[in-house]
């Protein structure tokens, strides 16, 4: 962990608009600096950095914060790795906390792996760039692959010498200790001698990135023609490695991607790098292994939709048709793209131009329901059985997916398709629901769900939550927290934060959701141990809520709720006013929480009347009324103060 002394001090150091402007092109406007926003498309500039404030904010899509959580956001990365990338920038020593023995001996190993990786990448680059072999072999083939001298400097592609052990000797030489090179799977040992052995030997190389743009593995690819040598060999997995969570071409992608919220995923390393090079920059591969879950949780943080693209005659189509409906299972928008017979990725863009591979991807895609229900009713020559297994198999696709609406919608299109009865499917997709998520048979869990289904009724129209009024409380926090208020029976002055603080203690008041409550917690923490309030804790708080919050705070975008437009009052949220607002504010907080008992006690005195229990139903038909009686003042109260 970083200690809070080097955080304040990369927080004090950073410019904003120095950080931004290495990722965007920013204008100067006025006080402020305009851009077009990095995280959606946009033609007009909506995207804003205020200098003076350190903090961004995006008013098309709402992304906002400071210069770590940007370069989390541009970057993809965690909160440590942002702080990294900023004390880098700025020459500003990184003091972590003392790790014990076992995390310094764990973290020792990862770097000692990482620097054996990025020095084998650069062995590999030099043997290909440098040496005759690499040259008449490694570079001829990448050629043949129509690769341009950019393309291979840019994806850092090299050559492992034919020579057994050429880069082990050179890497041992080199000080590299030969437990790490074992790790990182550069090498093995030989049973009999012991001697270090080239895992790669004799073979072209594509280095895996991380996201972070680390070398976390190879994949290599043989030039011989002898039928018993694996076409391609990958690193084994390592602690930097774990094949199913990575995406090759990710490194290079992931702007596009984000950008034009739409990921292509193809299954090689040369169909990404042909693609790449065909001006399709937003595609990755699934690294040579079926789709996992964790990868397309990958694809997810980055878009919400993604195309597969499929070889012309792949025999594997129907084995790869289950990454669709893991891909779907996580939100996904899922297109597919069926190249011509005996083509692929790789192969139609280094035959066609760019615009002609930009226009046959945009004409040729089809939704995943189009394409799998075709395919698969292409195969079931009019056979009844298997035309009903085919809508089976369909319909459990599209029972993964999450979404209500979206389900419904693929409903109606199967409906369409088929020509089967939407009712009928709507069972079937519910039968194959209770399956994945209850583990029972549809007709043996209808019961629990209807009994599920009646207790959420039950709660949700009277036990909404308390969101907006909470929210209306954490804005005058951090809005107006320092400015005095009321006299208090001391003889001094209450802040507004105090008053509000004070009122909700008074009356052992918990807020509920948990950014506002964190926000609560570390303003009291503040004022108990007599420390200053400024709103840079909030905005360079770790919590990314809390950070958006207090950046929309001071970007003037927050809004008063409809509580007091309800009331037909047109109160302004300046000081002034704050002596009657507040006290408002927290009478219509406490007003809901009333509301929240009466409903819990309304669903007992249900439950005690259907028991027949006549002294618990009276006990609490006392507490309703009298509960009642209470908001009934509270209520009169805020309408003749709001009239």
């Amino acid at each position: 962990m970083i200690d809070q002394t080097t955080i304040n001090k990369i927080f004090d150091t950073v410019d904003i608009v120095d950080i931004i402007q290495d990722f965007v092109s920013l204008k100067k406007r006025g006080a402020n600096y305009t851009a077009c926003c990095p995280f959606h498309d946009e033609k007009t500039p909506s995207f804003s950095v205020s200098k003076s404030k350190g903090i961004f904010k995006c008013f098309g899509c709402g992304k906002a914060g400071n210069a770590v959580s940007f370069v989390q956001l541009h970057e993809n990365i965690s909160y440590v790795e942002a702080l990294k990338y900023i004390a880098k920038k700025y020459g500003i020593e990184i003091n972590e906390r003392e790790l014990s023995p076992e995390e310094q001996i764990r973290n020792n190993d990862r770097e000692s792996i990482m620097t054996a990786l990025a020095y084998a990448q650069q062995r590999f680059t030099e043997n290909l760039t440098e040496t005759d072999e690499g040259k008449s072999i490694g570079m001829s083939y990448f050629s043949e692959r129509g690769f341009s001298h950019a393309t291979v400097k840019q994806f850092q592609l090299g050559y492992s010498l034919r020579t057994l052990s050429s880069f082990s000797k050179q890497a041992f030489a080199d000080g590299y200790k030969k437990e790490f090179l074992l790790k990182a799977g550069l090498c093995y040992e030989r049973e009999q001698t012991g001697e270090l052995m080239d895992f790669f030997a004799g073979r072209v190389i594509f280095p895996i990135h991380s996201v972070t743009g680390r070398v976390i593995a190879f994949g290599g690819r043989t030039l011989s023609t002898e039928k018993n040598i694996a076409k391609y060999k990958n690193s084994p997995e390592s602690e930097v490695y774990v094949k199913n969570k990575t995406l090759y071409g990710l490194y290079f992608s992931k702007n596009a991607i984000v950008k034009k919220q739409k990921c292509y995923l193809v299954e090689g390393y040369t169909d990404v790098i042909s693609m790449y090079q065909a001006g399709i920059d937003n595609v990755v591969a699934s690294c040579g292994t079926s789709l996992t879950v964790e990868q397309a949780k990958l694809i997810r943080r980055f878009s919400p939709e993604v195309t597969v693209m499929y070889d012309g005659d792949s025999a594997g189509i129907h084995a790869s048709l289950r990454g669709i409906d893991i891909l779907l299972e996580e939100g996904l928008t899922v297109k597919v793209i069926l190249f011509p017979d005996n083509e692929d990725p790789d192969s139609f863009a280094r035959k066609h131009s760019v615009s002609e591979t930009e226009t046959f991807l945009n004409e040729n895609e089809q939704d995943f329901i189009v394409f799998k229900t075709n395919l698969l009713l292409s195969e079931s020559k009019n056979d009844p059985a298997r035309k009903a297994r085919i809508i089976g198999d369909v319909v459990r696709s599209v029972s993964v997916i999450p979404d209500n609406i979206t389900r419904m919608i693929y409903l109606k299109e199967c409906a369409r398709l088929f020509d089967a009865d939407e009712n009928t499917l709507a069972q079937e997709i519910n039968r194959e629901r209770a399956k994945k998520y209850y583990g029972k048979e549809y007709k043996d869990i209808k019961p629990l769900i209807t009994e599920k289904k009646q207790q959420v009724n039950t709660v949700s129209t009277a036990d909404d939550n308390c969101d907006e009024q909470e929210k209306e409380l954490a804005y005058f926090l951090l809005k107006h927290g320092s400015h005095p208020l009321f006299e208090n029976r001391h003889g001094g002055i209450d802040t507004v934060a105090r008053y509000i603080i004070g009122e909700l203690k008074k009356d052992d008041i918990s807020l509920q959701n948990e950014c506002y409550k964190k926000i609560f917690s570390e303003y009291e923490n503040l004022l108990t141990r007599n420390i200053e309030f400024s709103i840079k804790h909030f905005i360079n708080n770790i919590d990314k809520k809390i950070s958006e919050f207090a950046v929309n705070i001071i970007s003037d975008e927050y809004e008063l709720s409809e509580i007091w437009k309800r009331f037909g009052s047109n109160i302004s949220p300046e000081e002034d006013e704050l002596k009657r607002t507040i006290p408002r504010a927290i009478t219509a907080y406490k007003i809901k929480l009333l509301s929240q008992t009466i409903a819990r006690f309304t669903a007992e005195l249900n439950g005690s009347i259907a028991e027949h229990n006549d002294e618990k139903t009276s006990l609490i038909t006392k507490k309703i009324m009298e509960l009642n009686r209470i908001r009934k003042i509270m209520s009169d109260t805020l309408k003749r103060v709001t009239g």
